[in-house]
């Protein structure tokens, strides 16, 4: 792994494969540019040659998985195994087979023993992603593994000792979910032994222009562009923009934006950002926020509508919500069924109904 790399001035992350990577919601590299992500690297870098659990919080593309490489690599087990798994990629049927192993004849279909991804690591670290979707019976086996430091295949009448550092991510709140008994208490206690909060991109503006200039760089040397650069304006419209997507979608915009425009100067009309770029955003608060905010204003509208009591409410809504996603996909149909979670067939017939596509 390339723990840190001098392409630009802050320390940066990437896998050592990111072609390997494109196609996920991941993000494939990482910055400590903002005094924030500084801080950080700072606790990353006191805490990693501890054998400590860790326990990674962020946004879909913040860069968790990298983070955990970064604690593998500053670690005393740098030259052993690190294995990444993303819990809810398994079915709630498989998931315990896919961790602790199983032995042959232990259920249909297992017809030789197998290991699971905690023998696979061992002497290592094994990286847990999405640890929020592990159902219930999982988690129970989970806190014995990390309080008796082995594994008992499914099966087996015997454990087998296991020495494995572990490491959590998740992008819901455990704590709720603690509440409201979807997650064991006391196993999450186990896992926040080190807490990483990773903020999102939008939190930590000062990392933006340093990932837009990797990755103008990376993929400018793919497509065989040279000199690539950005407008004042478009670094302007790139701080504004909220980043709902965060790492990820940064990197999909500057790669859509080298593919689409028509010299090497990319321009703001070339970001499609979706966002007013001139519109400042809202920095603080939880992970999160601007999604409840939205929520907020959206039934905040609602309840003026309601008080007005126009006829055909739903069907005024219904108009409003399909005009309004149309117009954000630029009118593509595909992308707007994709958006609204509808089919293309009832989509095309909505188009028609409110006079936004030929009837014909």
């Amino acid at each position: 792994m390339n723990s840190t790399d001098s392409i630009i001035d802050p320390p940066l992350i990437t896998f050592p494969e990111p072609h390997a990577h494109a196609t996920s919601i991941r993000a494939t590299a990482l910055v400590f540019s903002d005094p924030a992500s500084r801080h950080l690297l700072d606790y990353i870098e006191r805490i990693a040659p501890s054998e400590a659990t860790v326990l990674v919080i962020g946004e879909t593309g913040t860069g968790k998985e990298l983070i955990a490489r970064h604690v593998h690599a500053l670690s005393q087990r740098r030259n052993k195994p690190f294995v990444a798994i993303n819990c809810g990629a398994f079915s709630e049927t498989l998931i315990e087979s896919e961790l602790f192993g199983h032995e042959r004849g232990a259920f249909t279909g297992a017809q030789t023993a197998r290991a699971g991804w905690f023998e696979t690591a061992n002497g290592g670290t094994l990286f847990l992603d999405e640890i929020g979707d592990l159902p219930v019976s999982a988690q129970v086996k989970l806190l014995r593994v990390l309080q008796e430091r082995e594994v008992l295949r499914i099966g087996a009448r015997e454990a087998t000792a296991i020495d494995v550092r572990l490491i959590a991510a998740t992008n819901v709140d455990l704590a709720a979910a603690v509440q409201s008994g979807h997650f064991r208490e006391d196993l999450y206690y186990r896992l926040n032994v080190a807490g990483l909060t990773l903020l999102p991109l939008r939190e930590r503006p000062g990392d933006i222009l340093p990932l837009v200039q990797f990755f103008l760089k990376r993929y400018s040397k793919r497509l065989e562009i040279s000199d690539a650069a950005l407008t004042q304006s478009a670094e302007t419209a790139l701080l504004n923009y909220s980043w709902p997507g965060n790492i990820r979608e940064l990197e999909n915009v500057i790669h859509h934006s080298l593919l689409l425009s028509k010299s090497n100067i990319i321009t703001t009309a070339d970001l499609h950002l979706h966002q007013n770029p001139g519109q400042p955003i809202t920095r603080s608060g939880p992970s999160g926020s601007l999604e409840k905010a939205a929520v907020q204003i959206l039934e905040n509208a609602f309840q003026a509508l309601f008080e007005q009591a126009p006829d055909n409410l739903h069907e005024t809504v219904d108009e409003a919500l399909i005009r309004s996603a149309f117009s954000y996909c630029e009118k593509n149909q595909v992308q707007t069924a994709k958006l609204l979670g509808l089919s293309r067939n009832i989509l095309r017939h909505r188009l028609k109904r409110y006079g936004m596509l030929a009837s014909a």
